[in-house]
């Protein structure tokens, strides 16, 4: 049996090289690794994305003062309003309105209204008294609640023959103390009239404070420089 010679192959035009043979392209199989960890990847990016974005728009019911509260004042249900807001990360700093709010709570600080309730502004007890101080001259607007002040004692001027024109120096009564509620007639704010200012006094200021209150002379409320708590 006699074999015929393989045809050889054509020769590149101009050359004496054979021509080559195009490869074949080879179907991806799904056993692929390759295509397998594509797979998981792209599925990983959407639902990272998707979580995202939920976490991004959801939002969680909180208190919000519904009024001012001031340290010492009694949080209840009543003082405060809901509202739902997107805190993200921050939920947990402020007081959650889808749980019980807790009993005997109180403002240990300032809440302005309508702000959301910070955990570290409230506490169960605040060492403070709320006394009433009679102001005879006029207020500046300054002086409102939540505002800082400063409590003066100004000694009457002495009247009996040969004592001192100048009298007693003003002295301290107690420092850096926070009103809670102003009660004044109309205009008496800004002109003179009869003004009432309940301020929240430590415990250890109350009998300096009282005292002061029934003696011979006035009580005079100065504000502290940017004093709003």
């Amino acid at each position: 049996m006699t074999y015929a010679p393989a045809a050889p192959a054509p020769a590149l035009e101009g050359q004496g090289l054979p021509a080559p043979v195009a490869a074949r392209l080879r179907r991806p199989r799904w056993r692929d690794p390759r295509l397998l960890i594509g797979v998981v990847i792209v599925a990983l990016s959407v639902a990272l994305g998707s979580w995202v974005f939920s976490s991004a728009s959801r939002t969680v019911p909180v208190f919000v003062a519904d009024g001012a509260l001031t340290p010492g004042e009694p949080v209840t249900a009543d003082a405060l309003r809901v509202a739902d807001v997107r805190l993200g990360a921050g939920t947990g700093r402020y007081l959650a309105a889808d749980e019980p709010l807790p009993a005997d709570l109180v403002a240990l600080r300032v809440v302005d209204d309508g702000e959301l309730v910070p955990l570290t502004a409230l506490g169960a007890d605040a060492d403070v008294r709320s006394v009433a101080v009679p102001v005879a001259s006029g207020l500046s607007d300054r002086i409102r609640s939540g505002t800082v002040v400063d409590l003066w004692f100004v000694p009457d001027a002495p009247v009996a023959p040969g004592e001192s024109a100048d009298g007693p120096e003003p002295s301290t009564l107690a420092p850096d103390v926070v009103v809670e509620q102003v009660d004044a007639e109309d205009g008496a704010i800004v002109v003179d009239g009869a003004v009432t200012l309940h301020v929240l006094v430590p415990t250890e200021s109350l009998p300096t404070v009282l005292s002061a209150l029934s003696g011979a002379g006035t009580v005079a409320v100065v504000p502290v420089a940017g004093g709003v708590r």
